[in-house]
């Protein structure tokens, strides 16, 4: 079918690409690789060019290489993520014989990839006798040596889906772990750890994260079911004080290592360097508080103060009042200016639940809000007794900027108000409010909310 100029030609192209498979795309001849490997091996190749000429059947690149070439090439480009051109280069084959060998593998194993002179030891054995023992011995560790690396390989493939010739990142150790798992019926645990270079104690550190992340199946959704109920706002603390009160006991410990595998996080906001304003507009009342914010009673001592919320929709304002006996809002108002009917509004509304006889402290800073008449009117048809803080010092009203900033991290930072209207946040700050007073636990109440803790000392609004 081709001619001798077809042979020699065929034979100087592939002398100068060194590939079967680049000889023929450049000629186009022969049809079949075979064809070509023959003319390789004929004795028609003259006699000068046998000592210069790469040939399949060469000592250093035989037509058929043993099956632990094979193995070798695989375990690098497949496992340990060497590129397949870099691979074929080095040991003289090409890509498409490599892949070739990956393909037969997969399908039937090693057996695939054995050649005759690979099935039986070299060399003719007695029966008996000690030497051929010690070969037979030898030969089989080389066989379990050898499919140990084709099963790793194989769990590396199908049970991991993992391929390194996409991704070349080594196996971490809990994929490590789950070839260990899905092998160790079959090989010794020694044997195992040796081949995939695995720390036994690496291997049962995985193994009980692994059994707790199946003990606490149950324990994690109750754990997510308390801490996205409540708005994403509950740390490790009020969640075990929820969970106790269901009955489901558990260590802070566990509920912390839960929220860490997992990623819940309380939203928050890194802390800003403290500033405060320094200036001095008209005289203020003296501070009766002077930072005692503990009270035997209820209506004993209150706080007031106003806090911004500002969104893309606009600016809302919230005023409340703090009982300092428990922390409770006793009242509030939520208004989109802040001016005289923001505060007096508040302040109407926690006098209107004020028991009849009782008349705290009202503390508040220097604002001009505290000032104007007609909440000091109110104050005194009330019976009440105002106090402020001293010139530029937020502190000297901490407890009610701690309330500020306790809310602003549960329900205001952390999260995109991009599409909220004015009158849908309003609603939420306003519910907000309400599940404070009602449902949220403090622990310094003993894990209970402002309003139960109320309920269990007989003093409710």
């Amino acid at each position: 079918m081709y001619s001798e100029e077809q042979y020699y030609k065929a034979l100087e192209v592939y002398k100068e690409t060194g590939s079967i498979t680049k000889t023929i795309t450049i000629l186009g001849y022969p049809k079949r690789r075979q064809t070509l490997y023959n003319w390789i091996n004929r004795k028609r190749m003259l006699p000068e060019e046998k000592s210069t000429f790469r040939g399949y059947n060469t000592k250093d690149h035989p037509r058929h290489p043993p099956l632990e070439l094979k193995l070798n090439a695989l375990h690098r480009c497949f496992e340990l993520g060497e590129d397949v051109q870099s691979v074929a280069d080095e040991l003289g084959y090409s890509t498409a014989s490599i892949y070739t060998w990956r393909r037969n593998y997969i399908r039937k194993g090693a057996g695939a990839l054995m050649n005759r002179s690979d099935e039986r030891p070299r060399g003719r054995l007695t029966e008996g006798t000690p030497v051929s023992a010690k070969e037979l011995e030898a030969l089989k560790e080389q066989i379990q040596d050898m499919q140990l690396e084709i099963d790793i390989l194989k769990e590396t493939i199908h049970v991991l889906k993992k391929d390194p010739g996409a991704n070349k990142a080594p196996l971490n150790n809990r994929e490590k772990a789950v070839i260990v798992d899905a092998l160790k019926e079959k090989y010794p645990l020694p044997l195992l750890l040796s081949g995939l270079r695995f720390a036994k104690s690496s291997y049962y550190y995985q193994r009980k994260r692994k059994a707790f992340s199946e003990k606490h199946a149950d324990d994690r959704k109750a754990v997510m079911e308390v801490f996205y109920h409540n708005y994403q706002r509950y740390g490790y603390r009020r969640i075990k004080i929820e969970l106790d009160k269901t009955g489901r006991i558990l260590s802070e410990k566990v509920i912390r290592r839960i929220m860490g595998e997992n990623g819940l996080t309380a939203k928050g906001k890194s802390p800003k360097k403290y500033r405060s304003y320094l200036g001095e507009i008209s005289p203020a009342v003296p501070d009766l508080i002077r930072r005692d914010f503990q009270a035997d009673r209820p209506d004993q001592k209150w706080l007031t103060d106003i806090t911004e919320f500002s969104i893309p929709a606009g600016k809302v304002y919230l005023s409340p009042i703090i009982d300092c006996y428990d922390g409770m809002p006793v009242a509030w108002n939520i208004s989109t200016k802040p001016d005289a009917q923001l505060v007096n509004c508040m302040l109407d509304r926690a006098v209107r639940v004020l028991p009849q006889g009782r008349h705290p402290i009202i503390h508040s800073d220097r604002g001009c809000h505290y000032r104007w008449p007609g909440w000091i009117e109110r104050m005194k048809d009330a019976g009440l007794i105002r106090s402020m803080s001293r010139k530029g010092c937020s502190p000297d009203n901490s407890a009610c900027e701690g309330f500020f900033g306790r809310m602003k991290n549960e329900m205001f930072y952390g999260r995109s108000w991009l599409d909220v209207s004015i009158d849908e946040f309003v609603r939420q700050v306003e519910e907000y409010m309400v599940w404070y007073r009602e449902k949220r636990i403090k622990m310094s109440l003993g894990g209970m909310s402002p309003m139960e803790y109320r309920k269990s000392k007989g003093v409710v609004i």
